[in-house]
């Protein structure tokens, strides 16, 4: 057995952000390796988040981002379980991000279960008669369909999108290592985004880069 140092135990916590003598244990399975400690503590949270994801979270925060010049304003919902975790500065900064990341992406639901069947039996509707149009085999239909309809979704559905900060991740992922982290359940809960001028014709911009360039600065 490797011999786990003070000093190996406090570099693995400043880089996981996990208790210590979750840190000291991680270590211990993983015979000292600190690469292997922080995947070890990463899987380990992440079916931790899984559990608490049923739990009540009705704390949290209302927040709000508005974009440079008053051109985009964004609302949202995001609840904790305690008072506690709602004041720290890591769930409110995670907070302002998803303000943000609404702001850029444009969302129009939190998730697939709040998209009504209405809407997803028009897009159906849609994507059917183009492959029809497009001259798709009749056998393959369904399955283009089911296809752009998976696609539809991940756009339109927050949880589902790259998320603004790390493509690589979408939002529940980040969402999910947050919970992990924290060690209590966090949900969005809802948002409501307003674009000045929304529906009236005008140019269309890059927002998602515009307000990248906001969170550089």
């Amino acid at each position: 057995m490797a011999n786990i140092s003070a000093q190996l135990v406090k570099e693995l916590r400043e880089r996981s952000g996990a208790g210590m003598m979750d840190c000291k244990k991680a270590l211990v399975e993983t015979n000292g390796d600190m690469e292997a400690a922080l995947k070890y503590l990463k899987e380990k949270g992440l079916s931790q988040a899984a559990k608490k994801a049923g739990r009540i979270a009705a704390e949290g925060l209302v927040d709000a981002y508005i974009h440079m010049g008053g051109r985009i304003g964004v609302l949202v919902e995001v609840n904790c379980e305690t008072d506690f975790v709602a004041k720290t500065a890591e769930f409110q900064e995670f907070v302002k991000d998803i303000a943000m990341h609404i702001a850029a992406s444009n969302p129009e639901y939190v998730s697939r279960e709040d998209v009504p069947e209405d809407v997803i039996a028009r897009e159906k509707e849609i994507f059917k008669a183009a492959a029809l149009n497009e001259g798709k085999p009749e056998h393959i239909v369904d399955k283009i369909v089911d296809g752009r309809i998976e696609k539809f979704l991940s756009e339109i559905c927050l949880l589902e999108q790259p998320f603004i900060k790390d493509p690589d991740l979408t939002v529940q992922q980040v969402l999910t290592e947050k919970i992990a982290k924290i060690g209590e359940n966090i949900s969005i809960r809802r948002f409501a985004r307003f674009e000045r001028g929304e529906g009236i014709e005008k140019r269309q911009e890059d927002f998602a880069a515009e307000v990248m360039s906001q969170i550089k600065q």
